[in-house]
């Protein structure tokens, strides 16, 4: 089945079963490896990408789901050279660690800091249950709350 989708502000025609994972089709069809796999049943967010501005574990979201919508990896979160504020932030505040739950992260940070500008600890607590195995939990909230404060 043919589904047409914009990855990255680009529109794409991908020829798949309707129930195949968003995630292979961004890592094996258009060869964007920055999405992760993680877990497989939608738990740990490594897989996390924007759909329609919404935070979406692409592991456990079927093709048809996301047919004519809007999908950005993080491959097409900033623009040409200018980095996403959550990306920023991140830098700034040395977040990663090994790194590889980080772009999933910083996609579901981006939705948050979309829908809360200055989130409270609550908000930030509801909002992101990314897991990071390494443990950086307390430097993702300081950039969180930094990025609150430069925009």
């Amino acid at each position: 089945m043919a589904i047409t989708l914009h990855v990255n502000g680009t529109a794409r025609t991908i020829d798949v079963e309707p129930d195949t994972p968003l995630l292979w089709v961004i890592r094996d069809t258009l060869g964007l490896t920055g999405t992760k796999f993680g877990c497989g049943i939608g738990e740990c967010g490594a897989c996390t990408v924007l759909a329609d501005g919404k935070a979406v574990r692409s592991c456990m979201t079927p093709m048809i789901a996301v047919e004519g919508s809007a999908v950005t990896t993080i491959e097409g979160l900033g623009r040409p050279g200018e980095l996403h504020p959550v990306q920023q932030a991140w830098i700034d505040h040395q977040v990663p660690q090994c790194g590889y739950c980080q772009s999933g992260m910083i996609m579901a940070v981006a939705t948050l800091v979309s829908d809360h500008p200055s989130p409270s600890d609550d908000q930030i607590d509801a909002a992101i249950t990314n897991i990071c195995r390494c443990g950086t939990f307390a430097r993702v909230r300081r950039a969180i709350h930094a990025i609150g404060r430069t925009e």
